[in-house]
C-alpha cells in the first residue's frame, strides 16, 4: 500500500494566504500527505464562541459575521478561481446567520456545537482549493460522514467502530487520487446534528482519523518548532527536543504543554503510529518526532507547568486505621463529575488537584461538593496555585533526582510533592507567583550546557 501521513494544520496555520501556502508547499513537498485535517483560520473561533452565547444582540450578530467573512474573503481574492468558492463561503454566513438568530431566541448547546462548527466548514473548503493552485488534487470532505459521535454537545464522544467502518467504506478509496481537506474538532451524532468534540479537539480528530486509515505517520504543524524543553516563553535557554517517547510525551501534555492535547497521543499510541510536530512558519528548521522507540533516554527531558490549580485538602482522625473513607470522599467527588489530577496521604488527611483551566472548575466546586465533604470531614480548598513536572525517564530509581530537583528550588514554597506512580515525572505544586522561578532555576540546573 502507499504509505499515508495524515497532516493537521492549526488555526495559525490557516490564518490568511499566505500561511496557508506555506502549508500547501509543505504537503506538496510529501506526496505521502494524503489527508489533511484543518482548524478555523486563527481569529475565527473567538468569534464563534461569542456568537454561541446566549443574547448576543441582532447588532453585534452582524458585525461578527461580517468579521468572519472579512477573514474568509481576505484568503479567497488571492486565488484565480475564487467565484464558486467565494458562493460556498457567503452561503455558510448566511446559514450562520439563521443559527445565530435561532440561538438568540433559544439557546442550546445542539445551537451552539452547530456555530463553532462553521470556522473549520470555512478554512477546509478553503484549503482544498488553496492546494488547487498549486496544481495538487485538492478535495474537500466533510468529516462528519464518518466522524459519528454521541450527544454529548461540547465534549462529544466519537464511536470508534462506526469511524474505522465508515473511513474503510467512505474515505480511504478517494485518497488514491486526491489528496483530501477535511475539518478537526467536528463530528454528527445519529440524529445529524454537528457535534464538537472540545478542548483539543482538532489534534485529537487528526489522530483518530489516522488510527482509522492505520496512517504511517501524523504530522501536527503548529506555529512553534516542535516540542521544546520547556516554555520558551518562561525562558530563552529552553531547547527544542528533537525525539521523545509515548510515554514521556503523554505526561508533558497533561501536565500542561500546550503543544498538545493529552488525547491527540491516545489513538497514535493505540496504532503505533510516529507523531511529528514542528512549524509550518519554518518548516526547514525540523520539529519533534513521537514514537514508542527512542534512541536516548535522559533523565530529564523537560519541564511542564499547568497553571491555575485547586488544592483540596480533607482531614479526618476518623482516616486512622480505617477502612471505606477515600472511597467516601470519591464518591462525592465522582457524583459531582470531579476528576483528581495528584494525590497524596497522610495518616488522617489527603490533599488532591484539580485541574482549573479559565475556572472551570471552581465553578465545578462549588458550596454544594464542599458541603457534602465537610459532611466526612475538615475541608480546605486553595487557588492560585501551579503545578511543575518534570518530565524523564525512570525518575522514581533514580539516585540523587530529589536532590538535583530540591536544590534547585532555592526561595520557592513547595506545596505539595507526588512522586512514584510514574516513572516519568516527578510533580509538585507552588504558589502561582513563583510558577516561572521555579520553572526557570529548575531549567538552569537540569539543562545547563556543559
Amino acid at each position: 500500500m502507499t504509505p499515508i501521513t495524515v497532516a493537521k494544520f492549526g488555526g495559525t496555520s490557516v490564518a490568511d494566504y499566505q500561511a496557508m501556502l506555506r502549508c500547501a508547499h509543505i504537503i506538496k513537498n510529501n506526496p505521502d500527505n494524503k489527508l489533511v485535517v484543518v482548524s478555523a483560520s486563527a481569529g475565527v473561533t473567538n468569534f464563534l464562541v461569542r456568537l454561541s452565547q446566549p443574547n448576543v444582540p441582532i447588532a453585534e450578530q452582524d458585525e461578527i459575521i461580517k468579521n468572519i467573512g472579512n477573514i474568509q474573503y481576505n484568503i479567497t481574492q488571492h486565488l484565480d478561481e475564487q467565484d464558486d468558492l467565494n458562493q460556498q463561503i457567503s452561503v455558510l454566513l448566511e446559514e450562520l446567520a439563521a443559527y445565530a438568530s435561532a440561538n438568540a431566541l433559544n439557546h442550546s448547546a445542539r445551537i451552539s456545537d452547530a456555530i463553532l462548527s462553521f470556522g473549520e466548514q470555512m478554512s477546509s473548503r478553503i484549503f482544498a482549493q488553496v492546494l488547487q493552485s498549486v496544481r495538487l488534487p485538492g478535495q474537500y470532505f466533510d468529516v462528519r460522514q464518518v466522524m459519528k459521535t454521541n450527544d454529548l454537545y461540547g465534549k462529544a464522544v466519537v464511536n470508534l467502530e462506526k469511524l474505522k467502518a465508515n473511513v474503510s467504506t467512505i474515505l480511504a478509496s478517494k485518497l488514491e487520487s486526491n489528496v483530501l481537506v477535511t475539518q478537526g474538532f467536528i463530528g454528527q451524532n445519529d440524529a445529524g446534528y454537528t457535534t464538537t468534540l472540545g478542548r483539543g479537539g482538532s489534534d485529537y480528530s487528526a489522530a483518530l482519523l489516522a488510527e482509522a486509515l492505520e496512517a504511517d505517520n501524523l504530522a501536527i504543524w503548529t506555529d512553534v518548532e516542535g516540542i521544546f524543553t520547556t516554555d520558551p516563553r518562561i525562558t530563552d535557554q529552553a531547547r527544542s527536543i528533537k525525539e521523545i517517547s509515548f510515554g514521556e510525551a503523554a505526561e508533558m501534555a497533561t501536565f500542561g504543554a500546550k503543544i498538545l492535547h493529552p488525547a491527540t497521543l491516545i489513538p497514535a499510541m493505540r496504532q503505533n503510529i510516529p507523531v511529528f510536530v514542528g512549524s509550518s512558519k519554518e518548516p526547514e528548521k525540523g520539529g519533534t518526532r513521537i514514537q514508542q522507540a527512542v534512541a536516548s533516554k535522559p533523565t530529564y527531558r523537560s519541564i511542564a507547568l499547568r497553571r491555575e490549580q485547586t488544592l483540596v485538602t480533607v482531614k479526618s482522625p476518623a482516616m486512622l486505621h480505617a477502612s471505606g473513607f477515600l472511597a467516601k470522599v470519591f464518591a462525592v467527588l465522582a457524583k459531582h463529575e470531579l476528576s483528581v489530577d495528584l494525590i497524596t496521604t497522610s495518616e488522617i488527611s489527603v490533599a488532591m488537584t484539580f485541574d482549573n483551566p479559565t475556572g472551570s472548575t471552581q465553578a465545578l466546586l462549588n458550596s454544594t461538593v464542599v458541603e457534602e465533604l465537610e459532611q466526612l470531614c475538615e475541608v480546605t480548598v486553595e487557588h492560585g496555585l501551579s503545578l511543575v513536572a518534570v518530565v524523564g525517564n525512570n525518575i522514581h530509581q533514580t539516585n540523587g533526582v530529589g536532590t538535583d530537583i530540591f536544590e534547585a528550588l532555592s526561595g520557592v514554597n513547595v506545596r505539595m510533592i507526588c512522586q512514584g506512580a510514574s516513572e516519568h515525572n516527578l510533580c509538585f505544586l507552588v504558589d502561582e507567583q513563583q510558577a516561572n522561578l521555579a520553572v526557570e532555576q529548575l531549567h538552569n540546573n537540569l539543562f545547563s550546557v556543559a
